[in-house]
């Protein structure tokens, strides 16, 4: 789920996108794959019903507040969560900082998580720290994490969903185990439907959960080569709306381009969470090439089709591939994790 600029700097050049669309609106407008299969450990939720009932009411008033102060802490912190699930599975390993002076980097560092925006993690971190103060060495940090992700996609007017709660924090955080473990911005629905599958997703699930692109961002350098040089081509994608690759050509130069330049993945309601991204791909509006993928493959066209004509329907598939998905790879007891006080570092 590709995606560090200020907030106001993407807001100006959503704002654009959104007028530049208008007139288009009116007619159409993401760990070891060993321990992906693997049936569950108990998890539920109500698993904090005595130790900690409150958890999350404590959680939900650290992101109510952060939606406030900065809308982009909920793509953030739901990027986060994904992030962190298909790498040594939901753990909270992705909160791990690399040690000083140790030579292997933290998941964190890797090259594909250097995008990953500093208010996801602050969000966790105040959360932590609430929880920590009612609830001493009882909560995980990868629940904190799971919880604040379905808060984020609530407030953004999505589904609110139970979460089911119990997890252990990982002992594991290795950037090395990260580049086969996500999907990339030009990732084939072939690439993409192989990496779900490895995580115990089908393809409904692939398609039901990159609708999560319709709240979010994505820095040039993510889609370039698809507004430039297409396979090697040297010619755009021909998948693409004409009028949205002449609007990504006005931000994103194709050399001397400003770095921290993003656009949103969904051009016609960036801030909200609904069944648009998926109108959007079958108007040639997907932002990423493995977006717009989905809606040229036979075998997910007809969910994208589907799931773009109920939002009633993408939301209680969502709710369930978000239960199913933050199910992988969950440790528990002392072997296998631990409790951290403070989710960068570990006990």
């Amino acid at each position: 789920m590709p995606v560090i600029s200020p907030f106001s700097s993407f807001f100006v050049f959503t704002c654009f996108f959104i007028v530049y669309f208008v007139t288009l609106n009116s007619s159409n407008c993401l760990a070891l794959t060993t321990n992906a299969k693997r049936r569950p450990r108990q998890i539920s939720v109500d698993y904090y019903a005595k130790s900690c009932p409150q958890v999350e009411q404590l959680v939900g008033s650290i992101t109510s507040q952060q939606f406030k102060e900065a809308p982009v802490s909920a793509p953030a912190t739901i990027r986060l969560f994904f992030h962190d699930c298909f790498v040594e599975g939901c753990d909270a390993s992705i909160l791990l900082t690399t040690q000083p002076g140790s030579k292997l980097l933290a998941e964190k560092d890797a090259e594909d998580n250097k995008d990953l925006r500093t208010e996801g993690f602050e969000t966790i971190t105040r959360a932590k720290a609430l929880v920590e103060s009612k609830c001493p060495g009882v909560v995980s940090c990868a629940d904190i994490l799971a919880i604040a992700a379905r808060d984020f996609i609530h407030l953004s007017g999505g589904p609110n969903y139970p979460v089911k709660k119990g997890r252990w924090d990982g002992k594991i955080s290795m950037a090395t185990r990260v580049p086969y473990n996500l999907p990339h911005a030009n990732s084939t629905v072939d690439q993409l439907i192989k990496l779900f599958s490895s995580k115990g997703l089908t393809i409904q699930d692939l398609v039901v959960l990159s609708g999560a692109h319709t709240i979010g961002f994505a820095h040039c350098k993510n889609f370039l080569d698809r507004i430039y040089n297409y396979k090697g081509t040297k010619q755009a994608d021909p998948s693409i709306d004409p009028r949205l690759l002449k609007a990504l050509k006005m931000s994103c130069p194709q050399v001397g381009g400003n770095a921290d330049i993003v656009a949103p993945f969904d051009v016609t309601t960036p801030f909200v969470f609904d069944q648009a991204y998926y109108g959007n791909l079958q108007s040639k509006l997907g932002l990423l090439a493995s977006d717009q993928g989905l809606f040229l493959d036979p075998r997910t066209k007809p969910i994208v089709q589907s799931l773009g004509q109920d939002k009633a329907k993408f939301f209680q598939a969502f709710s369930a591939a978000m239960d199913k998905m933050g199910s992988i790879g969950v440790k528990r007891g002392r072997r296998h994790g631990e409790k951290r006080k403070v989710c960068s570092m570990h006990m």
